[in-house]
């Protein structure tokens, strides 16, 4: 096959798979006696996992797992893969705690103002009292992006609206999940500016989407970096009998 060829397929140029061989992303080709590159379906199958891997994964892991691969470095490409898919673990598990922290805390929100406050949470002492944690952590938060209470003008003490309080319980609850400051504060970037519960409930609901997609894209990468390996290395490693397995 010539790269026009193997290019079709995926609606590429014909340099772009000669870029991809540049890489090491596919194997290298045979030439002719006059220079032109021969692929063979090996090179396509080596094609179809790198494009299918850049879905899954994305460009860098894509290019590092092939890259692997062709190194006889398979346990370094699979480790890869691995921290793909306990991303994408981490990423459903975010999503399954938002939705439930939003569920609990913005019950009947739409009827409060957005900047509304509890008389019950006057200080900073107040609110980590309610949530069991430091006033130290709660300005961490702060720092952090987290939450963002305004200061009274008279006293410039902070003033934590209905918003405010929410943000922290949600971050609380993300925080004893094990979650990292800047994915937290992520996350609540993303319900501040849904634009009330609707909109939120449509943000979710496309997050779950695109984690479904992905997961999906990781199954067909999975799949097509398989044919490859099968066609390049028919057992890699891979135990013959159920008695050599490692128990």
């Amino acid at each position: 096959m010539r790269p026009s060829d193997l290019a079709r397929e995926h609606g590429i140029s014909a340099q772009a798979v000669r870029n991809y061989e540049r890489d090491g992303f596919i194997p290298p080709a045979e030439r002719t006696p006059t220079g032109y590159r021969i692929y063979t379906e090996t090179h396509a199958a080596a094609l179809r996992a790198y494009l299918s891997l850049v879905r899954a994964h994305g460009y860098s892991a894509a290019g590092q797992i092939m890259l692997a691969v062709h190194d006889g470095r398979l346990d370094d490409a699979l480790a890869i893969i691995d921290q793909g898919h306990h991303q994408l673990l981490r990423d459903r598990e975010t999503l399954g705690s938002v939705r439930q922290a939003v569920d609990h805390l913005m019950a009947g929100s739409d009827a409060v103002p957005d900047r509304a406050r509890d008389p019950r949470i006057r200080t900073i002492g107040d609110l980590a009292h309610r949530l069991g944690v430091t006033p130290a952590t709660l300005r961490n938060w702060e720092e952090a992006g987290i939450i963002a209470p305004e200061r009274d003008r008279a006293t410039g003490y902070r003033v934590f609206s209905a918003t405010d309080i929410r943000d922290a319980e949600l971050a609380h609850l993300l925080r004893r999940g094990g979650y990292l400051l800047d994915h937290i504060a992520a996350v609540v970037r993303q319900i501040r500016t849904a634009g009330g519960t609707e909109a939120l409930s449509h943000a979710l609901d496309d997050w779950q989407r695109k984690l479904t997609a992905q997961g999906t894209a990781m199954l067909r990468a999975a799949a097509r970096l398989s044919d490859y390996l099968a066609l390049v290395d028919p057992d890699p490693g891979v135990p013959s009998r159920p008695s050599d397995v490692v128990r």
